[in-house]
C-alpha cells in the first residue's frame, strides 16, 4: 500500500513541476534615437548637451537612478515614486510630496519634461542648474532624506552600478558628478512637444482644434498668455496669484531663498503643457481640478500682499462658457507621445 502511495505521490509531483507557470519574459527597453532637440520656433534652451554628450549608456544610467530607491536613505523612495509617466512626471492625485517614513513634504510634485529650458528648478527657484536639481529632492528630509556621500558609498558597492558606470563613463568609480549628469541627462531628453495643439500649429497630421478649443485658445491668449507664454507655457517667472496662505505649511515662496519682503508668496509660473495629467494643481495642490484653478482666478481678492499686477482688478473676467472653453483648449496641451515613450519608463 505504500509503495502505492509513493507512486501517486512522484506522479504527483511531476505533474506540479510540469505545470509551473513559465517565467516573465521582460522585453528590454528602447534607449535609442537619442538626440537634443529645439523644436522650430523654441527658445534656445538653457541647458545643452554640449559637455553632458548624450551617449545610449548615460541615459540608461539616469533612467536606472531615475527609478531607484536606492537614493534614499532607507532605500524606500525613489524619483519616480513621485514623478510617474502617466502623470507626466509628477504626483498623481496627491497633493503633497510623500516621502521616507511615511512623511508628508510642503509642496506638490511638478511635472517633469522641458526642463532645458528652465533657469532654476523648485517652486521657489532654489536651484539653478539641472545637474544639481536631484540633490534637492535627495536630500530633502521629508523626501528621500539621504546624504549625498552614503548614496554614492552604496552605489560603488553595487555590482550593478559599477557596470552600469563603467559602460556610461570609462570607470567604474561612481562619484556625484557623473551620477547627476547621467540623471540630468534622463530627464532633460523628456521633450513634449507633439501635443494635440503642436500638430495643430505645425499643420501637422490634419490636426484641427475645435469651435471650442479654438475659443479657448484666443480667451487663453487674452487672459493667461503674459505669464504661461508659448510655447513652453510658462515665462518662468515667479508670481503672487492671490492664494490664501495655508497656515498648517506657511510657505513663503521665493522669499525662503532670497529673504526678501518683495518675494514673499511668490512661486514659479509652472507650464500649463500637460496640465490635465498633473493634477492636484498649485504649489501645494489644494485645487483637484482645472475648474477650481479658473474659479479661483475669477475670483481673486485684490491688495492681497505682494499680489501680481496683472490680477490686482478682482481676477480674470472669465464666464461660465469662457472657463469650458478654456479647459477644452488647455486639454489639447497633452503630449501623449511622452506619456507612452517606453524609452522613459520605470526599467523595473
Amino acid at each position: 500500500m505504500n509503495k502505492i502511495a509513493n507512486i501517486f505521490f512522484l506522479f504527483g509531483v511531476l505533474i506540479f513541476a510540469s505545470c509551473k507557470v513559465d517565467p516573465r519574459i521582460v522585453e528590454p527597453l528602447p534607449a535609442n534615437n537619442l538626440v537634443e532637440v529645439v523644436p522650430a520656433g523654441w527658445p534656445q534652451p538653457v541647458y545643452s548637451f554640449s559637455v553632458n554628450t548624450i551617449t545610449e549608456d548615460k541615459f540608461v544610467l539616469g533612467r536606472a537612478l531615475f527609478y531607484d530607491p536606492i537614493l534614499s536613505v532607507d532605500s524606500t523612495i525613489s524619483c519616480g515614486s513621485c514623478h510617474q509617466q502617466s502623470a507626466a512626471f509628477a504626483h498623481a492625485d496627491h497633493d503633497l510630496s510623500h516621502g521616507i517614513y511615511d512623511r508628508v513634504g510642503i509642496r506638490n510634485a511638478p511635472g517633469i519634461f522641458n526642463l532645458n529650458w528652465h533657469p532654476n528648478f523648485m517652486h521657489d527657484g532654489g536651484i539653478n542648474h539641472i545637474e544639481v536639481m536631484p540633490l534637492g529632492p535627495i536630500t530633502n528630509t521629508l523626501e528621500m532624506g539621504a546624504d549625498i556621500n552614503p548614496v554614492i558609498a552604496k552605489l560603488q558597492a553595487s555590482s550593478k552600478y559599477k557596470n552600469l558606470f563603467k559602460k556610461a563613463f570609462g570607470t567604474e568609480t561612481v562619484n556625484s558628478q557623473n551620477m547627476l549628469r547621467a540623471m540630468a541627462q534622463f530627464m532633460g531628453l523628456m521633450y513634449s512637444y507633439n501635443s494635440k495643439f503642436d500638430l495643430y500649429k505645425r499643420r501637422e497630421s490634419n490636426a484641427e482644434l475645435s469651435d471650442a478649443e479654438l475659443r479657448g485658445y484666443n480667451l487663453f491668449l487674452t487672459n493667461c498668455n503674459t505669464c504661461h507664454k508659448e510655447p513652453l507655457f510658462t515665462d518662468f517667472s515667479f508670481r503672487s496669484n492671490g492664494l490664501a496662505v495655508n497656515p498648517f505649511i506657511n510657505d513663503t515662496g521665493r522669499a525662503h531663498i532670497t529673504g526678501e519682503a518683495q518675494d514673499r508668496f511668490k512661486f514659479k509660473t509652472p507650464s500649463l503643457r500637460n496640465i490635465a495629467k498633473t493634477a492636484p494643481y498649485m504649489h501645494d495642490g489644494r485645487f483637484n481640478t482645472l475648474q477650481e484653478c479658473l474659479d479661483h482666478y475669477a475670483n481673486v481678492k485684490p491688495n492681497l500682499v505682494n499680489l501680481d499686477p496683472l490680477l490686482q482688478n478682482s481676477g480674470l473676467p472669465l464666464s461660465t462658457q469662457d472657463k469650458q472653453d478654456i479647459i477644452a483648449f488647455l486639454n489639447t496641451l497633452t503630449d501623449y507621445k511622452l506619456l507612452a515613450d517606453r524609452r522613459f519608463a520605470d526599467p523595473n
